[in-house]
């Protein structure tokens, strides 16, 4: 039986759901690394991230990459993306398998020529210092000649406030407290210090209001990085209890618990206490009717009423 090995940090857990959530977001995030000139209108479609990869001892062990994904624009083009909270020597091997995984999986053999295409692969650094470097490089020394491709570094730490709505790069903002991460002991102890954070996130709130308010941005995706950055907030202030408290009076508690998941757990009590399929159909239905209004991607609605309500994909069908 294969070994699965993936990683599950409360920062890994913030990336995906942004990427599956609000996958949009990701896409000002690939013109700022890559110098593409995405609209953010293209559709995105995501590539299983679990791969398995042959051992040299013959078994198989399971990978979990952060995310991998095709951009559909004038030409079709492959990304894969990780996320890390700090340096690790082992990650350009991952790189290295997960790539190549990502290219067979889609690989081609024709008039006995095996053509594979690899990804554009990047690492979101959380954390860097002056020795985290600006790029990495993988190189492959073939029979054929030397292959080599780099693996594009972008550095939250390093964009401020207004260079991420400058650039509509709303992706970091959950990440955004890192950039405070050595000063949150001095925030803890000094009221006027907390203050000048708590301003700081009042203006983020303000003005992911206005993107909502000029139609930029849709209500579920704004609650969603408020509640991911709250998340983030709790792990990485988990010691700094006036912090925490602090930035999340500003920023607002935990806002998911919205009416859709009300709407959802009404319906299925329906239906379990009137054991009438009308009362779990009606539920199902204002549950998709909620999430569709609050800008959802149908993707995420589909996954999210296929668990919930235990449906198959062709059952999800009438309700979408």
């Amino acid at each position: 039986m294969g070994k699965t090995i993936s990683s599950n940090t409360p920062y890994d857990d913030v990336f995906r759901t942004l990427l599956n959530d609000c996958s949009s977001l990701i896409i000002p995030v690939i013109n700022e690394v890559f110098g593409e000139h995405y609209l953010c209108t293209e559709k995105i479609v995501f590539s299983p991230n679990e791969h398995f990869l042959n051992q040299q001892d013959g078994n198989e062990s399971e990978r979990i990459t952060d995310t991998s994904f095709k951009i559909l624009g004038t030409e079709s083009k492959k990304y894969h993306w990780e996320c890390q909270s700090s340096t690790d020597d082992s990650m350009l091997v991952r790189f290295f398998e997960y790539d190549t995984q990502i290219a067979l999986d889609e690989g081609e053999i024709k008039e006995n020529v095996l053509t594979v295409t690899f990804p554009h692969s990047a690492v979101l650094y959380l954390r860097c210092s002056e020795s985290t470097p600006d790029k990495l490089k993988i190189r492959m020394v073939t029979p054929g000649g030397t292959v080599a491709y780099d693996v594009h570094v972008m550095k939250s730490q390093q964009y401020t406030l207004e260079m991420i709505f400058e650039k509509n790069l709303l992706f970091l903002i959950p990440f955004y407290i890192f950039s405070h991460e050595r000063k949150l002991k001095e925030y803890e102890q000094d009221e006027m210090k907390l203050e000048m954070l708590k301003s700081e996130y009042h203006q983020i709130k303000t003005r992911l209001e206005m993107l909502l308010d000029k139609g930029i941005i849709s209500e579920y995706t704004k609650c969603t990085i408020v509640d991911m950055s709250n998340k983030v907030l709790e792990h990485i202030a988990q010691k700094y209890v006036s912090v925490r408290e602090g930035v999340k009076s500003v920023m607002g508690g935990k806002v998911l618990e919205y009416e859709a998941k009300s709407i959802r757990e009404e319906g299925r009590e329906e239906g379990r206490e009137e054991g009438r399929e009308e009362g779990r159909e009606e539920g199902i239905r204002g549950t998709v009717s909620v999430l569709k209004e609050l800008g959802i991607p149908m993707q995420t609605i589909q996954v999210k009423i296929q668990e919930k309500y235990h449906l198959s994909s062709e059952s999800c069908k009438k309700y979408l």
